[in-house]
């Protein structure tokens, strides 16, 4: 959520923003109503001081005996002005909070500007891509070669978008699991946490989720308002919602394994095989609560800590800066880290690494305390560190042999037991 400061005063940035976003909000309503807001609080403070002024006046009648009627009439109707002035602020109020609970983040101005996908600025690469003597596969017809992964079965548990992992599959999700928490914690420092799966309502509000994306979310049925999370992104940020920081704690870093459900709704038709988009997965975020004047420096922190997950193993990768049109809801910067898939000649992105500045901790209400006793908003930043279904699909397209087999990159083996090549 952006400030009403910023609104109000930077109308012309923020117009600008929302063009470049491709986004169509009612700004001018907002600004309409925060207008009335000011002039009906204005004028419900003089009420309530002409009311107190007449209350010493009738007090003053009464102990000289004489008639106060006329000013005990006036004051009921000043009374009956302000209680109609509260009631029109209270519904002010909730217009204003609905229409900033779907007002975009402003983009930085270092984010290119463009419709979509097509402006988006690779900022660098890693590695190369590998060459075959033959024609590489797509890692679903390798992992059913193999017995390893089986789509048909899942859709007749489940249905569509589901798969079942067996035997090396299963296995090297969890090391990749147990590869990806140890680095991040070991060499990066982040410290661990284990969340719910499931949230309420105020936590995917608070990391904007609700209300502009609920035909994303997966919601239970029953007696309370649970979803199951799309991202753990949701349950760490919410660990610190309506708290107040020791500001010498800052930078705060956690990481967190979890499943992650999404329904893919507007999705239907895109990457229908295989595991790239699943209504189930696994994945390692990243999560950091920093100062304002180190959440750019810790940016790049975090989407460095996530790349090291792709250069242990090998694979080849860019970072990729997103453009005002294809960037996120809440974000004022996200990177790309877009992995090299040779089954699919392509890159395509494994992480979102975003600095959301003080948008998600002004909805959340996270606040820290410096040096002073004045409190600010952190700002809040995240990454997948890394999607670890797309991680194991590049594994088996990356490492993939003529022989139909999957040798075990050499950082992963101490997590498979020692095993070398998945064969069938």
């Amino acid at each position: 959520m952006l400030s009403r400061e910023y609104l109000r005063e930077s109308t012309d940035a923020y117009r600008e923003a929302l063009k470049n976003r491709r986004a169509s909000v009612d700004l001018d309503r907002f600004l309409e109503i925060d207008a009335e807001r000011r002039r009906v609080i204005v004028e419900a403070e003089q009420l309530k001081n002409q009311k107190n002024v007449a209350s010493q006046e009738i007090a003053l009648l009464k102990r000289e005996k004489k008639d106060a009627a006329a000013e005990i009439d006036a004051m009921r109707q000043l009374g009956e002005r302000i209680k109609d002035l509260d009631v029109r602020q209270a519904e002010i109020e909730q217009e204003l909070h609905d229409l900033e609970m779907i007002f975009p983040n402003a983009p930085h101005a270092s984010v290119p500007v463009g419709p979509d996908e097509s402006a988006n600025r690779v900022e660098r690469v890693w590695g190369a891509p590998p060459s075959f003597e033959f024609e590489p596969k797509n890692h679903w017809d390798i992992g059913e070669a193999l017995g390893i992964l089986d789509f048909e079965r899942a859709a007749k548990i489940t249905g569509a978008r589901f798969a079942v992992m067996i035997g090396a599959a299963a296995r090297l999700e969890r090391a990749l699991i147990n590869f990806m928490l140890d680095v991040h914690t070991r060499e990066h420092g982040y410290v661990e946490v284990l969340p719910p799966f499931m949230v309420n309502a105020d936590s995917l509000r608070g990391t904007t989720q609700l209300p502009k994306f609920e035909a994303d979310l997966f919601k239970l049925q029953g007696e309370k308002e649970y979803y199951l999370i799309p991202t753990a992104e949701v349950p760490v940020t919410n660990l610190h919602r309506d708290e107040i920081l020791d500001g010498d704690r800052l930078t705060i870093s956690y990481c967190a394994y979890t499943p992650c459900f999404r329904s893919e709704a507007g999705s239907y038709g895109k990457d229908t095989r295989g595991l790239i988009r699943q209504h189930q997965f696994d994945k390692v975020e990243l999560v950091k609560f920093s100062r304002p004047d180190t959440s750019w420096a810790d940016l790049e922190t975090l989407t460095a800590n996530a790349a090291t997950i792709l250069e242990k193993l090998g694979l080849c990768h860019r970072v990729v800066t997103l453009s005002t049109g294809d960037m996120g809801f809440g974000s004022a910067k996200t990177y790309d880290i877009e992995v090299w898939l040779p089954g699919q000649a392509t890159f395509r992105e494994i992480s979102s690494c975003t600095n959301f500045l003080d948008f998600q901790a002004r909805r959340a209400n996270i606040r820290f305390r410096g040096d002073g006793k004045k409190t600010e908003l952190v700002h809040t930043l995240n990454g997948s560190g890394l999607a670890v279904g797309r991680t194991l699909v590049a594994v088996l397209e990356n490492y993939q042999q003529a022989d139909g087999s999957v040798v075990v990159p050499n950082a992963l083996r101490p997590y498979m037991g020692g095993i070398e090549r998945i064969s069938k």
